[in-house]
């Protein structure tokens, strides 16, 4: 039977502990983000509330600046998981904020999440 704890700690303990180890694998149909720890074996499941492009200054394709961003993070997100998941990595959190930073090394994207709860399922 696999127990189920309900907080971010885990998640921001094991990420300390083993940053490489922690990878996205999947984002389901209800809108929760799956990542594995090959290290410690938990899969972290994270209902996803707000998905956003983080802003940056990204270079246009006519040598131009402008800020990058926009509503259509978890649309960008679904795909760069479905793509490329091992580009993601966690790059920030914070547990206090119910927040989360994820790049990806294949876009150049950031996401920012808000997290409405973090589960850790450990077998």
């Amino acid at each position: 039977m696999t127990q189920i704890i309900r907080s971010g700690a885990f998640l921001q303990q094991c990420w300390s502990i083993h940053p490489l180890c922690v990878t996205v694998k999947r984002i389901t149909n209800d809108r929760t983000l799956v990542l594995l720890c090959s290290s410690c074996r938990f899969a972290h499941h994270l209902s996803l509330g707000v998905v956003a492009l983080k802003e940056a200054i990204v270079q246009g394709p006519s040598g131009e600046r402008r800020a990058g961003g926009g509503d259509q993070g978890e649309s960008l997100l679904g795909r760069c998981v479905e793509g490329h998941h091992t580009a993601i990595t966690l790059s920030e959190m914070d547990v206090f904020q119910d927040s989360v930073l994820l790049r990806c090394a294949e876009c150049r994207r950031q996401y920012e999440l808000t997290v409405s709860t973090f589960e850790t399922h450990q077998k």
